[in-house]
């Protein structure tokens, strides 16, 4: 090859390419969602198990006074139902982060992660892929949550849309960058356990954060502090079509902090996880 033709050739990637990129991942990740039906199933019956029966159990003992965005006095299964729209996507981005530690393995993401489009473009693609499902599942839980006198505003499920898409980036950038530090696929359920519950016990996705400090007022500064509650307040206050400032921009911030952590504990030179010249961990 001359030197002529080298200069003739396009420096990068063109749009075309990066959108047949993002095109390709995302409609992988559909299919393995269709095919996987029982992903769906269970992503519905959790959220469901908590707002038939608990919510029903715990009606009269926790009451619920007039607070923001609300207007009126709510029932207790109103009140929860922004929290366990979060916890969808909580499992969501956490089981799409474990089927990220099987794909970097043996799976189509090992190739992507050596070609030569920018490492960042393509887990920002996994990321945007895990959203897009955990959307389908949240609507899918709103739909049969609206049979249990769940009913925000019309618009509300309109103006819930971008926090749902910035909450599901956060809480999926945040599972890749808790699996560039797995090495062993059998681990990442341990490591979940300590990363899903505490989240979501420790934030105002079950009770109200005023009832919690009058119980414990240590507490209450630990579900201040989790990005958890942010989540759960900015999609709280969207369904119903307001904006709460502070959650946004703490749910931005961790979004922005927890990808790019991300997409430097990928890079070999700089990661979590450095494998050695035989393919085995240095």
């Amino acid at each position: 090859m001359t030197s002529a033709n080298i200069k003739d050739q396009p420096a990068g990637f063109s749009f075309a390419q990066y959108v047949t990129c993002l095109n390709g991942i995302v409609w992988r990740e559909g299919l393995r969602f269709l095919h996987q039906r029982e992903r769906f199933v269970s992503a519905l019956v959790r959220p469901l198990v908590w707002l038939f029966i608990f919510a029903a159990g715990f009606r009269q003992v926790l009451g619920i006074s007039i607070i923001p965005p609300y207007e009126t006095y709510i029932l207790y299964e109103v009140y929860i139902a922004p929290g366990l729209i979060a916890m969808i996507q909580l499992f969501n981005g956490m089981q799409s982060s474990l089927s990220m530690v099987y794909d970097r393995e043996m799976g189509n993401m090992r190739t992507l992660l050596v070609s030569p489009l920018p490492r960042w473009y393509l887990l920002f693609c996994k990321l945007l892929a895990g959203t897009a499902v955990s959307l389908l599942q949240v609507y899918a839980f709103l739909l049969i949550a609206w049979f249990w006198d769940i009913e925000p505003p019309p618009i509300g499920y309109l103006t819930v849309l971008p926090a749902l898409v910035l909450s599901g980036l956060m809480l999926g950038s945040l599972g890749m960058l808790i699996s560039s530090g797995i090495r062993q696929l059998e681990n990442f359920a341990g490591v979940m356990n300590f990363v899903i519950f505490p989240m979501f016990f420790a934030s105002s996705a079950l009770y109200p954060l005023w009832r919690v400090q009058e119980g414990s007022p240590t507490l209450y500064y630990i579900c201040q502090f989790n990005p958890f509650t942010h989540v759960v307040e900015l999609i709280r206050f969207a369904l119903y079509g307001r904006m709460n400032w502070v959650s946004l921009a703490v749910v931005g911030g961790c979004t922005a902090i927890f990808m790019i952590g991300a997409v430097l504990a990928y890079d070999p030179s700089r990661g979590l996880s450095r494998r050695g010249p035989a393919g085995g961990e240095a």
